[in-house]
């Protein structure tokens, strides 16, 4: 069978859930912080002087988080990994080669595995400093624009904080670039990043156990909604091997002869490049929907190329674009700090929950996804 980002889907979300509980214990922590004790008249002076208190509760969860994702994440490379080789095995099966497969007892190759946890870690690393900063910075905001409000005769206290922590709430934990210079909040930047490296775990699981027996082609599928970075490569066959580019070979045929003597049977296989090229100008980036196949020569056909009429690429980005709304409003929800503004942000909670059922249902190919909607692994 393919393999492809989406076999390693289940795996990333489980990882995605810590982050998301962790963000809203974040949330919980910020808005109980500020709440305590605040129609007290030295609560400017209280605040500022438990901002230690904060951190250190704020470090626990971001330290907690940190060692429960690494060791989640290990576990779902590896399983993803052993998903890929097992797709490589159903793929070939019938043929000598697929048999030589299957029977091989080969555990998740640890260096691979190891070696994208380490990606992993390393690409996520930044985050875990971000999040106490981003508290924090919040936190002391918080307490001189409400100081300032009260002082200046305007808004209340109360309706200071909250005004604030809506915003707070409204992006997430904000600031985590990624190469391409995108800001993103902090449980979708792990949701990317989870979800990139599983993928990455599946396809090498695949491609390490074709090699292994020597096939050196595949081909990548096509997908219906396909984004302008994968486009290019849909239905192509790709090397393994290094040669980059557009270029011809002749390749054996995966059936010979079974006549003693009988020559060799080759056909001429176009290759659009190398599995590496196309990975590094975006096929298989986060949410990709192409798998990838064994190129068997002489047996493997092209893929039909699979029409969308009334749907395209953009109504995807809109149904994502709806996902953060309410995400965004739930935020709001949980760091409310009276009932009348918890039920306004619950409000429009059901407002873009709305938006979101209409989006899907004014496109066939579109498929609601109640989990991206979500802020909890609770909820």
């Amino acid at each position: 069978m393919p393999v492809s980002p989406a076999m390693a889907e289940d795996l990333a979300r489980a990882v995605t859930m810590l982050y998301e509980d962790a963000e809203l214990a974040l949330l919980d922590k910020l808005r109980a912080a500020l709440e305590q004790g605040i129609d007290s008249p030295l609560w400017a002076e209280i605040k500022l002087r438990s901002i230690g208190d904060l951190r250190q509760a704020v470090e626990e969860i971001a330290n907690a988080l940190q060692t429960d994702a690494n060791g989640a994440v290990a576990a779902a490379l590896a399983e993803a990994y052993g998903r890929g080789r097992q797709a490589a095995v159903a793929e070939v099966g019938a043929l000598d080669i697929g048999r030589e497969l299957h029977a091989r007892r080969v555990l998740p190759n640890a260096p691979s595995v190891d070696r994208l946890a380490a990606s992993y870690a390393e690409d996520t690393r930044p985050l875990y400093i971000r999040i106490t900063r981003a508290v924090l910075d919040t936190y002391r905001s918080v307490v001189s624009r409400a100081t300032t409000s009260v002082l200046l005769g305007g808004l209340t206290r109360r309706q200071a904080s909250q005004r604030a922590l809506d915003q707070f709430a409204q992006r997430g934990v904000t600031g985590f670039v990624d190469s391409a210079g995108r800001s993103w909040e902090m449980a979708s930047y792990a949701e990317m990043a989870v979800r990139s490296v599983t993928a990455r775990a599946a396809i090498e699981g695949h491609i390490d156990a074709l090699a292994e027996i020597r096939v050196g082609l595949v081909i990548v599928s096509d997908a219906p909604l396909e984004c302008p970075l994968c486009r290019q490569w849909e239905g192509e066959v790709l090397t393994l091997g290094p040669q980059s580019g557009p270029h011809t070979i002749r390749a054996e045929h995966a059936i010979q002869p079974t006549q003693l003597l009988a020559p060799t049977r080759t056909v001429a296989v176009h290759v659009a490049g190398s599995l590496v090229e196309a990975r590094a100008r975006g096929l298989f980036h986060p949410n990709c929907r192409h798998s990838l196949a064994a190129y068997l020569p002489g047996v493997s056909t092209r893929p039909p190329h699979h029409a969308t009429p009334g749907t395209t690429y953009e109504d995807t980005q809109r149904q994502r674009d709806i996902e953060r709304h309410i995400r965004a409003w739930k935020r709001r929800q949980a760091t409310a700090m009276d009932d009348a503004t918890r039920k306004r942000a619950g409000s429009y909670v059901r407002k873009w929950q709305a938006a979101a059922r209409e989006h899907v249902a004014a496109h066939d190919d579109l498929k609601r996804k109640p989990a991206r909607e979500q802020i909890s692994s609770a909820r």
